[in-house]
């Protein structure tokens, strides 16, 4: 349990850096870290931080499709969760 703890954890803080890093991406027109990259680190549980990301830079609020998929992300982590968690 410690592992998933510090994998998710160690997860977390590299999808925060990536959207951080993505953001002053954007303000410089520089290349972008791409959406795929972002939703995957939600995916793999980093979601928690995309999120505080999310709130906290104003990145990634405001393009519906994107918010979508993220979403998405964030129900199939809760639903595997639960799964996880009833096992």
């Amino acid at each position: 349990m410690f592992l998933i703890i510090l994998v998710l954890a160690c997860l977390n803080l590299a999808t925060y850096f990536t959207y951080a890093r993505d953001k002053s991406a954007a303000r410089a027109n520089q290349r972008r870290t791409p959406e795929a990259t972002l939703l995957l680190l939600g995916l793999l549980g980093g979601w928690p931080a995309a999120l505080l990301a999310q709130r906290r830079l104003r990145h990634k609020t405001a393009k519906t499709s994107f918010q979508l998929k993220f979403w998405l992300t964030v129900l199939a982590n809760l639903a595997l969760a639960l799964l996880y968690l009833q096992a």
